[in-house]
């Protein structure tokens, strides 16, 4: 494979970058927005498997000198009391910690790494179509130019153009909740070094944890109709720190007095998500992560699952004797993972405690997906036969 265009500059779109270049394929990189990426200022976790495709993609560096990590969880219901404090993750290998981090810090890390690399990242260059042709891809973009391609990768996010030229009718829907995020620094709630506590609230699903110099990133994950687009862009942090107290006061928790103390960072979204078994790929189009895949925000593993992507999508256009094969042979292995995030993570948001339909491949598998050396195509191919 020549080349190819990856369109999104965003944590999937520039991993999946340096995945290709890794593998030896040549890419470059066109992102919409000025700056790193689109980002509304919020926080994430990166899960251990999501620092274990990092490795694989050899960038774990570049994201360890940002954010900080986190070891154990600690439960706590409506009255405060501690339900559990117990490990999370790999805890005993550094790289494989979980992190928590700001999107948009890992956007420029992950940029930072792929211009080291000698990978063209192009910004302000927003998509305006796709022309799929029997010589190659080409992007359009709305300032005139255009870039052709063996392949083109959409990593533009949940509100993706690509995916408007493979699948028109998909559109992300709303998947039972408004979450809130937000810093200070005038409170220290407890909790202890590398600790996420979730709060159990009655009116709420609270979570935070406290970085080395004592900010405190928390979220609020509010079941209920969902915002107004209008209200997501227009109010103010007061009216969110109205919106969401009367409901953290119902419990005796530390969560009201977090909120209260934040000032203005502070900011909310929607939860949404993509339907399952949309398509992902049209002639010479793929999409990944969230254009793909948007799960509710519920289990915290998006952006760990847009790593992933991108190893198994480089290791397969390596392995695979031809594009088509490899691109079939990347949906095969992926959309079982990523279809039961989904279904999890939506039935989290939406209050409902039953087991995902939807098959989930095992920790182990994922080590050998994740692996660099394996050859996915050899191992596929000898399951199947």
């Amino acid at each position: 494979m020549a080349r190819v265009l990856v369109i999104g500059g965003g944590v999937a779109g520039t991993a999946t970058a340096l995945a290709l270049h890794k593998a030896g394929i040549e890419v470059a990189v066109h992102e919409a927005h000025p700056d790193s990426a689109e980002d509304i200022g919020a926080f994430l976790t990166l899960a251990s498997n999501g620092m274990r495709a990092l490795g694989r993609l050899d960038a774990s560096a570049a994201v360890t000198a940002i954010g900080f990590p986190l070891t154990s969880l600690r439960v706590v219901d409506d009255s405060g009391t501690e339900l559990a404090h117990a490990p999370m993750g790999e805890t005993s290998d550094p790289l494989l910690r979980y992190r928590c981090l700001r999107r948009g810090d890992l956007n420029a890390a992950l940029q930072t790494e792929a211009a080291r690399r000698g990978i063209t990242v192009r910004h302000g260059a927003r998509l305006a179509s796709v022309e799929d042709g029997p010589d190659g891809v080409t992007a359009h973009f709305t300032d005139g130019g255009t870039a052709t391609g063996d392949l083109l990768i959409g990593a533009d996010g949940l509100n993706s153009a690509v995916r408007r030229s493979i699948s028109p009718g998909t559109r992300p829907f709303y998947a039972g909740q408004y979450v809130l995020y937000g810093y200070t620094r005038a409170v220290s709630p407890p909790g202890g070094d590398a600790c996420i506590t979730m709060v159990r609230g009655s009116g709420a699903a609270f979570g935070y944890a406290v970085s080395p110099d004592g900010e405190t990133y928390w979220f609020a994950r509010v079941t209920g109709d969902p915002l107004p687009a209008e209200e997501l862009t227009q109010r103010t942090p007061a009216d969110l720190r109205g919106l969401l107290l009367p409901l953290l006061r119902e419990d005796a928790t530390e969560a009201a007095d977090i909120v209260a103390a934040t000032g203005d960072e502070l900011m909310v979204t929607n939860a949404t998500e993509i339907p399952t078994g949309t398509p992902w790929r049209s002639g010479r189009t793929l999409l990944v992560g969230d254009a793909a895949h948007a799960a509710s925000p519920a289990t915290g593993q998006g952006a760990s699952m847009a790593l992933e992507d991108a190893v198994v999508l480089a290791k397969s256009l390596r392995d695979a004797p031809d594009t088509d094969a490899a691109l079939t042979l990347y949906e095969t292995l992926r959309r079982p993972r990523v279809e039961h995030n989904i279904s999890v993570s939506g039935n989290i948001s939406r209050g409902i405690h039953t087991p995902s339909a939807a098959s989930r491949p095992s920790d182990e598998d994922l080590v050998r997906l994740l692996d660099w050396d394996a050859d996915l195509w050899t191992e596929q191919q000898a399951q199947e036969g």
